[in-house]
């Protein structure tokens, strides 16, 4: 196959894949909250829109990135193999200029129709992904995804800043939230392919320290999620539909964790996985429905 790939198959659905759609829906879900949580009314429709447009751009050139740097380690992983540039459907330069295409457009977007700080805050998430943590920390170190996971924490970071023009404490908790959910979201999924990952001397924390290590870590690393979780009440940023389902969902966070670590059921990796997603969803949402049904000021 050659690197400009094979044109002839190469369809809209192989471009779609390459910008990772449905974590970047996730990350817009994210995003579009902090906008909202970040006023007491109703976001302005051209920042809503423009907004998580550009973001979402950046995101899928982030991603794209990532298939490129990442193509000859998918190949080899029964997760990945079947990815657009892995299996050269996408040759190297088509992706590249897809990514710089999508990203450049993502930032103009920002630059122009949103803020210079959402824009530059954008590009800073944009080279963590695919710079720092896809070219160096992915490969350099077990604590990877923890580091790295600063780039992923940004979205709700983005919609605040995109709507206030300024970074403050409740739009960078909304940010700790996620950045505290990566670690166990991400080693549940890490167990599971532990074996491939290993084969292909990416040093995640189960192949460097082992599985009952990591499943400690994904224990400790809920508790503090779930204590982090609190604190949006505790700070008067959402009410008590918020803090009630906060502690619910933590619950089930925190049940998925202990049951890795019971290591009695053989599922409990990939469950904790989905239920990490459902959690974060959740979450945000009924983040979202308190802000409005219990605005703080009547607290």
């Amino acid at each position: 196959m050659t690197a400009t790939g094979n044109s002839a198959s190469v369809t809209w659905r192989d471009y779609k894949e390459l910008t990772k759609p449905n974590v970047v829906l996730l990350m817009i879900l994210t995003a579009a909250i902090g906008m909202f949580m970040a006023v007491p009314g109703m976001v302005p429709i051209d920042i809503l829109v423009f907004g998580n447009l550009g973001i979402a751009l950046c995101a899928g050139s982030a991603a794209t990135i990532n298939h490129l740097v990442d193509q000859r380690i998918d190949r080899q992983m029964a997760r990945t193999h079947k990815r657009p540039v892995a299996q050269g459907r996408v040759g190297t330069r088509q992706a590249a200029l897809f990514a710089a295409v999508i990203g450049g457009l993502g930032m103009a977007i920002l630059f122009t129709l949103v803020n210079a700080l959402t824009a530059w805050l954008t590009v800073a998430s944009l080279l963590g992904y695919a710079v720092v943590y896809t070219m160096f920390l992915k490969r350099a170190t077990p604590q990877n995804i923890v580091i790295g996971g600063l780039a992923g924490a940004a979205p709700p970071l983005l919609g605040w800043t995109a709507v206030t023009g300024h970074v403050d404490g409740h739009g960078l908790l909304l940010a700790l939230i996620i950045f505290a959910w990566t670690p166990p979201h991400f080693w549940s999924l890490a167990i599971h392919r532990r074996e491939e990952y290993a084969a292909v001397d990416i040093p995640m924390l189960p192949v460097t320290h082992g599985v009952a290590f990591t499943k400690l870590h994904i224990l400790l690393y809920t508790v503090i999620m779930f204590l982090i979780t609190l604190l949006p009440f505790a700070t008067r940023l959402s009410g008590p539909l918020y803090l009630l389902g906060a502690v619910v969902l933590g619950a089930g966070f925190l049940y998925w964790a202990v049951e890795l670590l019971r290591d009695k059921n053989p599922n409990a990796p990939m469950e904790t996985f989905k239920y990490s997603i459902i959690y974060l969803m959740a979450l945000f949402i009924i983040m979202l429905v308190d802000h409005y049904l219990f605005p703080v000021s009547t607290l």
